[in-house]
């Protein structure tokens, strides 16, 4: 996936004529066209995408999988529908290897909680990286609070890279899992996850990927990446909100145990005994966000059509060509300089916090998250409080950079 995220083919795609199908980037924000740069936090909807969830609230609106009746059977039809669809978007080898969830979030607490209760006890190690989401932090320190278990962490460089001949010297019989995240949201950072997989797996220690920063950007494999346990949510990649998966190698999925009880996950219940439904209904339980779920299918027909390889040409089109352009700007650092990275940008401003940064760029209609980003471990490598971050998408243009680039500069000059 590396090489993906990073090449140097110009796309010859109307990107003009695929932006205007996104309504939200046609408004205006106090009385200014809007810019927004805040895809890594979530990314805006095409307008086909709008339309099918319309349509379903609409015209199929009932619930799945329990009904006989036509609006059921239909329902149940175009929500089983996104799970093949994801299926052949990441190259997974069954449907059943899919499980759906509210995002990369509970996917994540999912197998902490699952898989961890199960498999680990005193003295056993998770290994994680400096660079994680909190996501992919505390369900892993309420696993290890509840197991006895211990954090391990694979430091960084200055740069924003993985260590990684520490993380070659963290593996032992003692660690029992190892979950890093495929690109850091607060560098951008591409990290060498075929390396730390291929590592792991020759200790027989599973691995999960936090793809939510991934999946939107590029082409992933999980067959050929061999992750054990790979998550992401929708509302990242042109999607709706509160719709994630979680893929899960089969033969793991089948030995773990429910993660939540009630309705759809259960095969027969008893009050003495209840036994389970079959993958991937197991680890489903209640009624689904269907609406979402629908949505998500349609979706991935619009990036597919689109094309995940020209999404990442188009990116890192992008991305150099702000990178070139905010480098120009005196008084202006650059937090992650990894050399492979993803299209976001986190910056410092000097003698400017973070979030006045943002409100002033804000009233000249420029969208950008300050702050954390949810991965405070990464501000305290660099003892800085947050960033300003500009998280680029396909649907951008040389514009919005531009427009950053004066909104930075009137910035400086207002303070």
């Amino acid at each position: 996936m590396q090489e993906t995220l990073k090449t140097e083919t110009k796309t010859t795609i109307d990107w003009e004529a695929i932006r205007s199908q996104f309504p939200v980037l046609q408004r205006e924000v106090n009385g200014h066209p809007v810019v927004y740069l805040d895809n890594g936090a979530s990314s805006q909807m095409p307008q086909r995408v709008i339309d099918r969830i319309n349509a379903y609230h609409s015209n199929e609106h009932s619930n799945v999988h329990r009904g006989i009746h036509t609006l059921s059977q239909q329902a149940t039809d175009a929500f089983e529908l996104a799970r093949k669809k994801v299926k052949e978007l990441i190259n997974a080898r069954y449907n059943e290897e899919i499980i759906y969830t509210t995002g990369t979030t509970d996917s994540i607490n999912l197998v902490a909680q699952s898989y961890g209760r199960k498999h680990f006890s005193e003295g056993d190690e998770i290994i994680l990286s400096e660079m994680e989401h909190h996501a992919n932090i505390v369900p892993w320190q309420m696993i290890a609070e509840e197991t006895g278990a211990k954090i391990k962490v694979i430091p960084m460089t200055e740069s924003g890279e993985l260590m990684m001949d520490e993380y070659h010297k963290l593996l032992s019989e003692r660690t029992k899992m190892v979950a890093v995240v495929h690109v850091s949201n607060a560098l951008g950072t591409i990290n060498p996850v075929e390396e730390i997989i291929e590592a792991a797996h020759a200790k027989d220690i599973p691995v999960l990927i936090d793809g939510a920063q991934a999946v939107p950007h590029a082409k992933v494999d999980v067959q050929k990446l061999n992750a054990d346990f790979y998550a992401f949510s929708a509302h990242k990649m042109c999607g709706p909100t509160g719709f994630g998966i979680l893929y899960g190698k089969k033969e793991l999925l089948e030995e773990m145990p429910p993660y939540r009880g009630g309705g759809d996950m259960i095969d027969k219940v008893t009050f003495e005994k209840t036994t389970w439904n079959d993958l991937p209904h197991k680890f489903e339980a209640g009624t689904p966000p269907i609406a979402a779920g629908v949505g998500f299918a349609e979706t991935i027909d619009f990036l597919n059509e689109v094309g995940m390889e020209n999404i990442s040409t188009r990116e890192h089109e992008l991305l150099e060509y702000a990178t070139a352009k905010l480098n120009e700007i005196e008084g202006l650092k650059i937090i992650g300089t990894a050399e492979n990275k993803a299209s976001v940008i986190s910056f410092l401003l000097e003698g400017i916090h973070p979030a006045d940064a943002g409100t002033i760029l804000d009233q000249r209609g420029i969208a950008v998250r300050t702050g954390h980003h949810c991965a405070q471990p990464i501000m305290d490598h660099f003892e800085i409080p947050g960033t300003a971050r500009a998280s680029i998408s396909f649907y951008n243009n040389e514009e919005d950079i531009d427009r950053l680039a004066d909104g930075i500069k009137y910035v400086q000059e207002f303070f």
